[in-house]
């Protein structure tokens, strides 16, 4: 009896103090959460005094590997670099170039006219000459779609989709971060607000334990274990179960990740699309990338052949009158001449480019096939590894701010 005359008279005279217990421990939950998600993102860059004696985000730190595990599987199982290519429709392409094609088969021509042909050009009217830039401009859409066949069959030499979009994400580390804040925002969100009720419940125990024992460790090591256990088991709701379960008969739950595939995937490919795996990244990589030689020669074989076909049948005539070897090297001028503004207008050509080829819709058909696992491991990678350094960040905090109950309750 007397003990529970002493608990009554305890909880009487401190009643603010335990009242305050399950919102303090809630805030725990809130903060620690929170400050574990921003470690994720937060340095770009490492801060402190390397190596060990200072942080750099998570996901910054581990840029590389988390682009490799982020499109490594799209990449490798799911999307065919040809089915890009063939997404592609020539006169859609070159309607949508309008402008930039316009003004460089115009400037080709003029110069390919002038070094064959100079006094020619000149003297000619410039109703001829609009003649012949006509033409010209009319057989661009059959040149292009026997170069985009010729690309289609040697696209492997030329261009290496996963490498592109790895060194994309890795070239800016604030694209991986972005990537996976776009991938799991929501998922962050709970993260962070689950820490309040899971807090404040563990709180209620917290209160309980203390005006029972009164012992200075209960604070500091609840604090821990409401910064470990409710970061752990936040991070399991996001992913478990894959598919819809009920617990103890009534509560119904599904991984949030799960839960949201349709929208997931929607913002995933549309960031992968605008992004990362653009046009404009594509022939970047085709005209300076490791396999820009092959993708180079490529096409001048195929601007020197337009040229031939531009001559017609008086090519014979005009590498007679020039000399083979002059006609030779001009065409090789019209081809540099090419690549020089391709290089210059790389983002018009890639814009144009990615508005003929519907790459969102492409990829979001393709993600429809993966399986739970599949498709769990778009994100999963971006907690899996360093998951531990989430949770024990979660424990040290929660016990830090235990202690400071502690100090402040025996005072």
């Amino acid at each position: 009896m007397q003990f529970l005359h002493d608990l009554a008279e305890d909880l009487a005279t401190h009643w603010v103090i335990y009242l305050s217990m399950p919102f303090i421990a809630a805030a725990i939950g809130y903060v620690t959460k929170l400050v574990a998600v921003e470690m994720m993102f937060r340095p770009l860059e490492f801060v402190g005094i390397p190596p060990y004696l200072g942080w750099q985000g998570i996901i910054p730190r581990n840029a590389a590997r988390m682009a490799q595990a982020a499109v490594g599987l799209l990449m490798d199982r799911l999307i065919d670099p040809k089915e890009l290519i063939e997404q592609i429709n020539v006169d859609d392409l070159v309607d949508k170039m309008g402008t930039p094609l316009n003004e460089m088969i115009e400037q080709i021509t003029r110069d390919l006219m002038k070094s064959l042909a100079p006094n020619l050009w000149v003297s000619l009217p410039e109703a001829a000459q609009s003649i012949v830039l006509k033409r010209v401009k009319e057989s661009v859409p059959a040149l292009l779609a026997q170069f985009k066949g010729e690309l289609k069959d040697n696209l492997d030499a030329v261009v290496n989709l996963r490498t592109v979009a790895v060194n994309a994400l890795v070239r800016d580390k604030s694209m991986t971060v972005k990537m996976i804040r776009t991938v799991g925002q929501k998922e962050m969100q709970f993260i962070v607000r689950i820490g309040i009720p899971f807090g404040f419940f563990l709180g209620i125990i917290q209160a309980a334990t203390w005006a029972l024992t009164h012992s200075p460790w209960i604070m500091p090591l609840f604090g821990a274990f409401t910064g470990l256990f409710t970061d752990w088991l936040a991070l399991q709701m996001i992913f478990r179960p894959k598919r819809p379960h009920k617990y103890f008969g009534f509560l119904k739950w599904q991984g949030l990740f799960h839960k949201r595939r349709d929208e997931v995937t929607h913002d995933y490919t549309q960031l992968i699309s605008n992004e990362i795996l653009t046009p404009a990244n594509l022939i970047e990589d085709m005209l300076t990338g490791p396999r820009s030689d092959r993708f180079i020669s490529l096409l001048t074989q195929q601007i020197q052949t337009a040229v031939d076909t531009a001559t017609g049948i008086a090519k014979p005539f005009v590498a007679f009158a020039i000399g083979s070897e002059k006609y030779a090297a001009v065409k090789h001028e019209i081809a540099d001449a090419v690549l020089h503004l391709m290089r210059t207008r790389t983002d018009e050509l890639g814009s144009a480019a990615a508005d003929a080829m519907q790459l969102p819709a492409l990829l979001e058909s393709k993600m429809k096939l993966m399986t739970d696992d599949e498709f769990e491991g778009l994100l999963r990678p971006a907690f899996k590894q360093d998951e531990w350094k989430l949770v024990t960040v979660g424990a040290v905090l929660g016990y830090l701010i235990g202690e400071l109950q502690v100090l402040l309750l025996l005072e």
